[in-house]
């Protein structure tokens, strides 16, 4: 009985002991995370078939991890008219290319998280 005890006690001890910091050993995956805001409101207002809460609340997510509070606010113009979005692209301002150019990241971002919902 007492062996059992101190077999117990040691690992116990060992546990405790453990590594305090993280170690990444590769990729890990996490799932898509959700969030509320103008971009979520403005999907789930938008004419698209496939709009739900946890599709909309993924680009929300999304559109907070890769674009500025600015963008976001021109992006959500993209929902009610997409010409709009052709006009910014094809602009030769070089606010409008930057955001062009984060716009595109953040849709290739939300099309990889937001797969499947």
């Amino acid at each position: 009985m007492k062996s059992i005890i101190m077999v117990v006690v040691c690992g116990l001890t060992l546990a405790a002991c453990g590594q305090r910091e993280s170690v990444s050993r590769g990729a890990t995956f996490a799932g898509p995370s959700f969030a509320s805001g103008p971009m979520k409101t403005a999907c789930l207002r938008s004419d698209r078939k496939a709009r739900n809460d946890r599709l909309c609340g993924c680009i929300q997510a999304t559109a907070d991890r890769s674009l500025s509070g600015a963008e976001q606010r021109l992006a959500i113009k993209f929902f009610k008219d997409p010409h709009h979005a052709q006009e910014i692209r094809q602009s030769d301002r070089p606010k409008h290319e930057e955001m062009w150019r984060n716009y595109k990241a953040f849709v290739s971002r939300a099309e990889r998280s937001c797969r499947g919902l």
